[in-house]
């Protein structure tokens, strides 16, 4: 079993347990045991919260309930909704939630609707969430822009100023079921650039499913790693352009990541306030990475 005094703080609760979700789809009761047994295994402290979206949250309310029925008493689920809905359904879902026994909302995301004028669709989601200051105290919120096509515009930079202005952090996706949905290194740099440049935190979603990027021959797709990001997040801190922080986000020498990471592990640490977690649908595949990688050890 892994130590936890010794686990690496720039690896804690980084992921985050989207099981339920495209590819995995696990079903719901499975997924929440599944998630309560990574939360009391050796690798705990790499796992986040468990994801959900705005129409499951019903479900997971009558898992819980059963299921606290059956078993001895447990920690509240910390939950992070995503909502799927446009700006009217944020405030039922984060009060659905928020009133659901067994649950902790720990996080609200949501997308922002690709629309012609980008920024007023940005200001109508603010004034939502400044009308839930009080629900959403101590719940952290993520918006995530349209991917980028190509260059970014000047209504996406505008966008994310009218967030940056309130302070939500941002999501970024990093793949998906089909191919033009993972963003080639160049565009996911300039999205971390561009979050940095306001000092707004980020995550991922979708796509990350191993530590080193990767071509995957049974899809053909070509995957971020998110240990990538977290040194390409770096290397955007430390003044580094765009073509050096997509030559990062390149790399596909797993070795010599962790070794950068181990390095000077204080200092990644400290890069995870930027980059502060990425969605997964397996837990397990990004703990065996980071097994075979050194960066975390298994003890009987």
């Amino acid at each position: 079993m892994t130590d936890p005094a010794t686990f690496p703080a720039f690896l804690r609760a980084f992921v985050d347990d989207a099981a339920i979700f495209p590819p995995a789809s696990i079903e719901l009761e499975q997924a929440v045991a599944e998630h309560r047994a990574h939360r009391s295994s050796e690798y705990a402290d790499l796992v986040g919260g468990f994801v959900v979206s705005d129409v499951r949250t019903a479900d997971l309310a009558n898992v819980v309930s059963r299921r606290s029925q059956t078993l001895p008493p447990q920690p509240p689920i910390g939950v992070s909704l995503v909502v799927t809905g446009g700006a009217g359904a944020i405030e039922p879902a984060v009060t659905w939630v928020s009133r659901s026994d067994g649950v902790d909302l720990q996080a609200v995301e949501f997308a922002l609707r690709d629309e012609d004028d980008l920024a007023h669709n940005a200001r109508r989601l603010v004034r939502v969430v400044d009308s839930l200051d009080e629900a959403l105290d101590d719940v952290r919120v993520f918006a995530e822009p349209p991917m980028l096509r190509g260059a970014a515009s000047h209504g996406w930079l505008s966008a994310l100023d009218e967030l940056a202005a309130r302070e939500i952090a941002l999501k970024f996706r990093t793949g998906g079921l089909t191919d033009d949905l993972f963003p080639s290194s160049a565009m996911l740099a300039t999205c971390i650039e561009a979050s940095l440049d306001r000092e707004l935190p980020f995550k991922c979603t979708a796509g990350l499913h191993n530590a080193v990027r990767h071509h995957d021959d049974e899809t053909g797709f070509e995957h971020h790693g998110f240990l990538n990001v977290l040194l390409a997040t770096r290397a955007s801190l430390d003044g580094g352009g765009p073509d050096e922080v997509a030559q990062v986000l390149d790399d596909q020498d797993g070795i010599a990541l962790a070794s950068r990471l181990t390095a000077d592990p204080e200092l990644a640490a400290r890069t995870r306030r930027w980059f502060t977690s990425f969605g997964s649908c397996s837990v397990l595949e990004a703990h065996e990475d980071l097994v075979e990688l050194g960066l975390v050890g298994v003890t009987a």
